[in-house]
């Protein structure tokens, strides 16, 4: 029999705790007779004393944030060694590039967090132990945490659980869990301004946070107000970025659409032609059809040389503003019960630009859209050639309307978050418990304005028949041959406002018991139960525009849904052995029952050894599952232009022209638009919940014999090797590998949902999310401290940070791809990573040292264009052609080794505590490798610094 939570079990579960709470006689946790404080650890919900469980958890205090520089805990955990690449404030699509297949939108302005490489979606984020709301971005409902939403002013520690944590958390927790520590006991004044700019003086940031907090005996409150402003940087200023593909000549790789326009079409006289109009052209260019191109008319065929460079327009750093006031307050109702209540309220204005949006229309265009069935007639009264353009004769054209101005993206964010609730604790004997009863509500919703985009309903109106025209109202004859003949009253009459929403909301409703349970000859065994009742919903609502097909930028359609789940869980902690050495034993159990996905129960077993004070060794097994999210389920479609190699554009070998030939495509190939191929995202209803089991082994060390010596005063080691399995994961096949599976390598499974037209252009390619075969990856984690004895020129630590992919393989229909050590999908696996920071401290003053190091990957480079490939080899930068097949040469990122500086002045004689500190962000201004894949900006800015050195200061006043 099913077993489902109602809302009255909830309530009398509830009552029940508040029963027994009030009971008379209570004492404290923290008054237990051994003196102890128990405390919960991320990991376990069980309070207990020990800091080092079964489970590893690296703990970020608040010395170790502010020694970082950074301003926003996105940009501070993507530093980690242990994580993966997640969107930041360094990406610069809005909507220009389309909709990523993940169901969750864009993120514009966001910065998420990711662990091991699993994906942001995977990572649980909490704050206080208490599940946060999911982003928003106004292009999709978001299944990731969008950590711009929580002010780092309020945070005292960031601890991270590097293991998977469903048994213990619920969905979501398959990579990790991420729980953010809020000040708490919090008695005074604090300021600090922080500012800041790159060497090239642009980027310039600032922030500046107030905190007053107050503690009496019966009552705790803190407010923290914030602000945080980051400028833009633009692409034109990096010389990595200026051009679309890096260190390539201007517009070379760039853009077909052009502002004097591409024209691919069949002459009735000459046959297929390829023509731009010639620069220095002014009103109607003339037409020669028996030879097009040639000395007697104003056109030339097109050639690489001739296309855009869009990059220029781009932003390499987005603009950031973001307002944010948090409180809390906590109340002694009693000796025993305590009720509590957090607020929060966050605004974010951020702004994302693109190169003005290109015009494709025609057959092969791809647009998904108007389009692709837009014609030029005959008596558009600018139509040079003295025939309709039409599906008769017509391929495409593409034109770029600079006249119009950039496409621009403004999104305004808003998040509230509550979480109220009554704690306390009572006594049976001599064993304490602790309980909580919770109530959350929070929403984020995100609107974004877009300007400089046009729609094709009104492009297709006005280079159709005259007459249509001259009979729509305020429709005004449009010419797109040249450049600059694009008129006000044109752009007028094809340009539009966009206005899109969207919003994720969260309401939930927890209760959790915790405290000993019984005698064992080791000690007493602990516990912890708890319920959960929460309700997750979103929409995303595009423009009207855009609902109704007529935008002639990206489609998208609305999203809507929700769901709701109900859980229980038990947690207990046994110890097995104490004396001489120490064995613990821990036991985790969830059942959750989802109105989408069903009911699921998952399971951990972790145990951790002591055999020495010196040693603690421990491991970890569990069972996890992440239930779809919103956008996941109920995105309806929209279009992502993917920067993807079409290998029937230009076979390399006559194996691969008689398989080209076989799926339609001309023998020889086709002419193309250019790198990008749009495909169609979109969630799926008929998702499953994906699984997962993980592993987790390691020691923590810490050698007695060490604290002997006159240069140590601490030293430990921790190792932990990782493993996580994922089955019927929920992604997208790779489009890319779809492509060569399909074509390279003949396997007809990975053709389904590609369709070409006539002349071979894809004009449909389905990358709808599905549950693919799974993922698997391991590695390890090796951590090294030390911390001097303090000497007369100061005192120096170290800490270094470690991880190692030993393996990333993904299974999509029977196949199997190891992407460690791959660059793909503006993402990296590099096989190691570390961060290693040297401190010093002497009197008032100090500084630290960190170093950031990427290992080398590999990407993909081949780059076709027009049929012929563009020689990446030519120019040097493919280190591993391929020169069999092109669409196969390799290039590799070389390893990246950034250094960060900081110098701290605490000055004793003021009378208060005021800090002062000095940075450098990449102290030797080294580069990002280059990235022939990256689609903006010539490097991944999920896992590397971008080009520049940073300087800031900050300034703290503590009263």
């Amino acid at each position: 029999m099913k077993f489902k939570l109602s809302s009255t079990a909830i309530s009398v579960g509830a009552a029940l705790l508040c029963t027994v709470a009030f009971q008379p006689g209570a004492v404290a946790a923290d008054d237990q007779a051994s003196g102890d404080e128990k405390l919960v650890v991320t990991g376990s919900r069980i309070r207990q004393t020990q800091l080092e469980g079964s489970a590893p958890v690296r703990i970020i205090d608040r010395e170790e944030i502010d020694a970082s520089g950074l301003t926003s805990i996105g940009d501070l955990l993507q530093q980690l060694s242990s994580s993966g690449s997640a969107i930041n404030t360094r990406f610069n699509s809005s909507g220009n590039f389309g909709f990523p297949p993940d169901g969750g939108g864009i993120g514009a302005g966001a910065t998420e967090v990711d662990l091991r490489h699993l994906g942001s979606n995977r990572v649980l984020v909490l704050v206080d132990g208490v599940r946060w709301v999911n982003g928003s971005s106004a292009s999709g409902v978001s299944n990731a945490t969008d950590l711009n939403t929580i002010p780092l002013s309020a945070v005292d520690h960031i601890e991270v659980l590097e293991d998977g944590a469903s048994a213990i958390y619920g969905s979501d927790a398959i990579a990790g869990v991420i729980n953010i520590i809020t000040k708490k006991d919090f008695e005074g004044l604090s300021f600090n301004a922080y500012g800041g700019t790159y060497d090239q003086g642009d980027g310039e940031t600032n922030s500046f946070d107030i905190t007053v907090g107050s503690v009496s005996q019966s009552s705790r409150f803190l407010l923290s107000l914030s602000h945080f402003e980051q400028r833009a940087v633009s692409a034109a200023d990096r010389s990595l970025a200026r051009t679309p593909a890096p260190l390539t000549p201007g517009g070379t790789h760039g853009s077909s659409a052009t502002p004097f326009g591409r024209f691919v079409f069949v002459d009735p006289n000459s046959g297929v032609v390829s023509l731009t109009v010639n620069d220095g052209v002014t009103g109607i260019p003339v037409y020669d059809t028996f030879n097009p191109g040639g000395p007697n008319d104003d056109f030339h065929p097109f050639t690489n040389d001739d296309r855009f460079n869009y990059a220029t327009y781009n932003l390499y750093v987005t603009p950031n503003r973001r307002n944010n006031i948090f409180a809390s307050a906590e109340l002694d109702v009693s000796d025993h019960v305590t009720f509590y209540t957090r607020a929060m309220y966050n605004n974010r204005k951020s702004t994302n630009q693109a190169a003005p949006e290109p015009i494709f229309i025609g057959p092969d265009a791809g647009t998904g859209g108007l389009g692709d069935v837009t014609t030029i007639d005959v008596t558009n009264p600018y139509n040079p050639f003295g025939f309709t353009l039409d599906a008769s004769n017509f391929i495409f054209a593409g034109r770029r309307p600079i006249e119009g101005g950039p496409r621009v993206f403004k999104q305004n964010v808003n998040t509230a978050y509550i979480n109220t609730g009554v704690k306390g604790d009572w006594n049976v004997g001599d064993r304490v418990f602790a309980w909580d009863v919770n109530y959350v509500w929070s929403t984020n919703r995100a609107d974004q304005i877009k300007t400089g985009g046009y729609n094709s309903r009104h492009i297709q109106l006005a280079l159709g028949p005259l007459a249509t025209c001259q009979a729509t109202p305020g429709c005004v004859p449009l010419n797109i041959f040249g450049a600059g003949t694009i008129t006000q009253d044109m752009l007028d009459w094809i340009s539009f406002t966009q206005k899109d929403v969207s919003e994720n909301n969260l309401s939930m409703f927890s209760a959790n018991l915790t405290g000993d349970l019984f005698a064992m000859p080791a000690g007493m065994a602990g516990f912890a139960i708890g319920v959960e009742s929460r309700n997750q919903d979103g929409f995303f609502q595009p423009d009207a525009v855009v609902v109704a097909g007529e935008s002639n930028g990206v489609p998208s359609s609305p999203t809507a849904g929700e769901f709701d789940v109900d859980e229980l869980y038990a947690e207990f902690r046994l110890p097995l052995l104490d004396d001489e050495q120490k064995l613990d034993l821990s036991l985790a159990v969830r059942y959750s029952d989802y109105s989408t996905s069903g009911d699921e129960t998952t399971h951990k077993v972790g145990v951790r050894w002591e055999p020495t004070p010196e040693l603690v060794v421990r491991g970890s097994v569990s069972t996890g599952f992440r239930a779809p999210g919103i956008g996941e389920l109920f995105s309806t479609g929209s279009r992502f232009d993917a920067v993807l190699t079409d290998p029937c554009q230009s076979p390399a070998n006559s194996t691969i022209d008689a398989r080209c030939q076989a799926l339609g495509v001309p023998a020889g190939g086709y002419i193309g638009t250019g790198g990008q191929i749009s495909v169609t995202t979109g969630g799926n209803p008929n998702l499953q919940a994906e699984t997962s089991d993980s592993q987790t082994f390691g020691f923590v060390y810490s050698p007695a014999f060490m604290s002997d010596l006159d240069w140590v005063e601490t030293f430990s080691v921790a190792a932990t090797w990782y493993d996580h399995e994922v089955d019927g994961a929920i992604q997208a096949i790779d489009a890319q590998t779809q492509l060569n599976e399909c074509i390279l390598n003949a396997n007809d499974l990975f053709c389904s949902g590609i369709s070409r037209t006539a002349s071979g252009t894809i004009n449909g390619f389905q990358n709808r999310l599905v549950n693919i075969g799974g993922i698997k990856t391991s590695g390890y984690d090796l951590k090294i401290r030390y911390q001097a004895p303090t000497q007369d020129w100061g005192q120096i630590g170290l800490t270094w940070n470690n991880t190692f992919v030993s393996k990333y393989e993904e299974t999509v229909l029977g196949v199997t791809n190891d992407l460690a050590g791959i660059e793909r999908n503006d993402s990296a696996i590099p096989e190691w990573k570390f961060d290693l920071t040297i401190d010093w401290k002497r009197g008032d003053w100090g500084a630290s040292w960190t170093t950031r190091y990427v290992d080398a990957v590999t990407e993909s480079c081949s780059n076709f264009q027009d049929g012929s490939p563009i020689s990446f080899t030519a120019l040097g930068l493919c280190s591993q052609p391929n020169t069999a097949n092109e669409a196969l040469s390799k290039n590799e990122l070389d390893a990246s080794m950034v250094h960060d500086l900081q110098v701290t002045w605490r000055p004793s004689g003021w009378g208060h505590d005021v800090r002062f500190a000095f940075g450098v962000e990449n102290v030797f201004d080294e580069d990002p490798p280059a990235c022939m894949s990256c689609s903006l900006n010539g490097y991944d800015p999920s896992t590397y610094w971008p080009q520049g050195q940073f300087y800031y200061l900050r300034a703290s006043y503590n009263l």
